[in-house]
Order: C-alpha cells, then sequence, then structure tokens
C-alpha cells in the first residue's frame, strides 16, 4: 500500500458528514468514479487497495473495533453483487435525471452524490464492525466495476518452489483470500499486505 493510505479514510467522514452541509463536497465522488475507471483496466482493483478513503477507514479506524468474524461467501457471489450493482447505478441515475434543470441543481445532485456515500459508508460499517473490516469491499459495486474491467491485469503470483504454505498470506489478506492457492485473484486489493507477511518473498505482482 502506499504511505497516505492509512491517512485516506478522513475524506469519507469529510464528504459523508461534512456534505450534509456543504452538498458541493457531493462532487468528489465523482474524483473517484474517474480515478476507479481510468485505474482499473491496467491494474484491476489497485485503487481499493491503495487509494479508497472508504477502505481506509475500514482497515485503519473500523478494523481496531471489529469482531473480524469471517466474510460470508454469499459476499462473493456474483448473484449479489451484479442485481447490487445495477439497482444502485439505477437508483443515482433515476435520483440525479430526477433534480437536472430544477432550481439549485448543482446543489442537488451534491446531495445526492452526498447520500449515497453516506448510506454506502454505513453499511460498510456495519458490516465492517461485525465481519472483517472490508466485507462491504467483497460485493462493493465499484469494486465489482474495478474486477470486470481489469481483474486480470497485474496480477499476484506465487512462486511455488519457494512456498512452505505457511498461509500468512491468507491471515494478511482483508477480503480474506486463499492466496497460498496461487490461484487466480480478480478481487486482490494490490494492497501487498501478503508480500510483506511471505517470510520467503514467494510473492510479486
Amino acid at each position: 500500500m502506499l504511505k497516505i493510505t492509512p491517512y485516506l479514510g478522513i475524506l469519507v467522514l469529510i464528504v459523508s458528514i461534512g456534505g450534509l452541509w456543504f452538498p458541493a463536497l457531493g462532487y468528489f465522488m465523482l474524483l473517484i468514479f474517474a480515478a476507479i475507471f481510468l485505474i482499473s483496466p491496467f491494474r484491476g482493483r489497485w485503487f481499493c487497495g491503495n487509494l479508497c478513503p472508504r477502505g481506509s477507514l475500514m482497515d485503519f479506524w473500523i478494523g481496531k473495533l471489529s469482531k473480524k468474524e469471517k466474510i460470508p461467501k454469499v459476499f462473493r457471489s456474483f448473484w449479489l453483487r451484479i442485481p447490487l450493482f445495477l439497482l444502485l447505478m439505477g437508483f443515482m441515475t433515476y435520483r440525479l435525471l430526477s433534480v437536472i434543470g430544477k432550481l439549485n441543481t448543482f446543489d442537488k445532485i451534491g446531495l445526492i452524490l452526498v447520500s449515497m456515500c453516506l448510506i454506502t459508508t454505513a453499511i460498510a460499517v456495519f458490516l465492517g464492525s461485525y465481519f472483517r473490516p472490508r466485507a462491504w469491499c467483497t460485493f462493493c459495486p465499484m469494486g465489482t466495476a474495478q474486477r470486470l474491467l481489469g481483474g486480470k491485469k497485474y496480477p499476484l503470483q506465487l512462486d511455488r518452489e519457494k512456498c512452505i504454505q505457511c498461509k500468512k498470506c491468507d491471515k494478511v489478506c482483508p477480503l480474506q483470500l486463499e492466496v497460498h492457492k496461487g490461484e487466480p485473484l480478480p478481487d486482490c486489493l494490490k494492497c501487498g499486505r501478503c508480500l510483506e507477511a511471505c517470510p520467503k518473498a514467494a510473492l510479486r505482482f
């Protein structure tokens, strides 16, 4: 991860809470969307593991309070992820179209973006407090979009000759992926924690 990653969580609090009084903060979400769609075709979910403010909030803030229960497998299912993506995107589009052309359109659009950030962050905090901090990230619509756009890019590779099957990589993975198997991991966040934990330097991107 980047050196700034642990400090980015404050941004999601500023937008989701401060945006209730200053709707223009909601437009920060558009920068996030732009960064996601620019990076993911080349690095997959790298943004999630290095630049996502909500991910930082969950890892370094909520993680201290979390019960860290195992993330349910259903959270990873595309039967959940795709409908949720379509539902949230459709709902946001509907709300945006409903305010275009009306008075104070700029502020209203900003407030819609803020409310979406606040709602999804609240869900993430709720899930992360009981399950592993990154439980939301297993089915986050933006994470799903990144997987679809670049899940095979910048892959994590395992040197099987060096690997001693200690599974330390699995234990530090935010999404509880089975890194030690050496199989393709399209949902890998590219955070690099497994590389740091590996005692034999058997992992690389």
